[in-house]
């Protein structure tokens, strides 16, 4: 029997949205999202122009909006947003892939750009594995700075083979949505991109 495994980006392959923006908005309100991405428009004008990284212009919105935030009350409405708004964005059709590899004895991991905080509780509701951008914690206070590297482009498959060996697996199920998943999706046997819309 092959062995399997399966690698899922998070944001707009399981979900139906992205969910930084979305747990931003449940924090801050909408008013005060707008008002940041207005204040912080430069900083996504140069990532777009590929002036900056990607994660350089996702530390200046973290910085913005949670700088200095203590631990424990981030992670409280982390996991707020975990239980009452994830689940709603959640792609029936993924949820179904994610069982079916599942019953097959495949393990499941989701590799995300967005920050672990608020993936980890749903991914171990349903039993996958999670791999995600950590976020700089001094003094138990967020600094708005990334631990490391953001998990995003070449830095998933980094993360991937950090952890698993692949050659261990005849089948390597790959599921991606943007250009930031396309060095994980290579390294799928079988890759799909966009697969659940």
């Amino acid at each position: 029997m092959k062995k399997s495994i399966a690698f899922f980006d998070f944001d707009g392959t399981i979900t139906t949205k992205d969910t930084l923006l979305e747990f931003i908005k449940y924090n801050k309100g909408s008013f005060r999202f707008y008002l940041g991405f207005l204040l912080n428009s430069p900083w996504l004008i140069a990532y777009k122009l590929k002036i900056i990284s990607n994660q350089r212009a996702k530390e200046k919105v973290l910085g913005f909006f949670f700088r200095n935030c203590a631990l424990p009350v981030f992670q409280e409405s982390c996991d707020r947003f975990a239980a009452e708004i994830v689940p709603g964005l959640i792609r029936p059709k993924a949820l179904e892939e994610i069982a079916l590899l599942q019953a097959k004895g495949a393990p499941v991991v989701i590799v995300s750009a967005s920050p672990e905080n608020w993936i980890k509780g749903w991914t171990g509701q349903i039993g996958a594995t999670l791999l995600a951008t950590r976020l700089e914690i001094r003094d138990q206070c967020l600094t708005g700075k990334i631990q490391g590297h953001n998990c995003y482009g070449e830095e998933k498959p980094r993360r991937i083979q950090e952890v698993y060996r692949l050659s261990d697996y005849q089948e390597i199920y790959t599921y991606g949505d943007t250009s930031g998943d396309k060095p994980m999706l290579r390294l799928g046997t079988v890759s799909f991109f966009k697969p659940f819309r």
